[in-house]
């Protein structure tokens, strides 16, 4: 019952985020180079946080856009960017640790 007035008044996605990430999510790290360079989800694009703005256009024609970080906070940041851009379909990953365990092996 709790989820299903979750999803009625909930104004992100109603897949989840296995769900999301296992219909081929483009997934964005919005860490620094050289954070990137030291761990990243396979198959992810790095794009930093103070880079995104311009990216807006690029990312436009994506179907399912996964943002991620360290932590979660850039992350929340980049699809605040990104909402403010016109694009809708962002879900904060949170770290790329967790969107990493998320992912089909």
């Amino acid at each position: 019952m709790f989820n299903a007035i979750k999803n009625l008044f909930s104004s992100g996605p109603k897949e989840s985020l296995e769900e999301i990430l296992a219909n081929g999510a483009y997934i964005v790290d919005v860490r620094s180079p050289s954070e990137f360079k030291s761990g990243h989800v396979k198959g992810s694009v790095n794009i930093p946080l103070e880079t995104i703005g311009s990216k807006i256009n690029q990312l436009k024609s994506k179907s399912n856009i996964v943002v991620c970080c360290r932590s979660g906070n850039r992350s929340g940041m980049a699809k605040s960017i990104l909402k403010s851009g016109g694009i809708t379909n962002v879900v904060n990953g949170g770290s790329w640790q967790n969107v990493n365990s998320k992912m089909k092996k």
